[in-house]
């Protein structure tokens, strides 16, 4: 059973920062590809960044250049860090570890706030 684990959620100023956490237990961690979603009240969840399990990267365009996904295959962990946080960012922020017709495992889900 794989289990993964948010943290560093919180509430922050606009223009603010925070790093995310997920922890992963498990054998599957670093043949996964990672993933940050997030959903706000109202909408449908959406990508925000992957992280295939050899390093690279993707981004939803409204956070490019302000968010950096990143791994620690040693640890079990997957990183976001968010930087110049904007109000709309305000969602619950959801990990995922999934390979293609394989496994696709998600996290409980850590809320992330941004004042304006």
């Amino acid at each position: 059973q794989v289990q993964l684990v948010e943290s560093g959620g919180g509430l922050v100023q606009a223009g603010g920062s925070l790093r995310l956490s997920c922890a992963g237990s498990g054998s599957i961690f670093s043949l996964s590809t990672m993933g940050w979603y997030r959903q706000a009240p109202g909408k449908q969840r959406e990508l925000v960044a992957t992280i295939t399990s050899s390093g690279s990267t993707n981004y939803v365009d409204s956070v490019k250049g302000r968010f950096t996904i990143s791994r620690d295959n040693a640890k079990n962990t997957v990183y976001l860090q968010m930087n110049s946080l904007k109000p709309e960012d305000t969602a619950v922020y959801y990990c995922r570890a999934d390979r293609f017709l394989r496994w696709d495992y998600w996290g409980q889900g850590t809320q992330v706030t941004v004042a304006s």
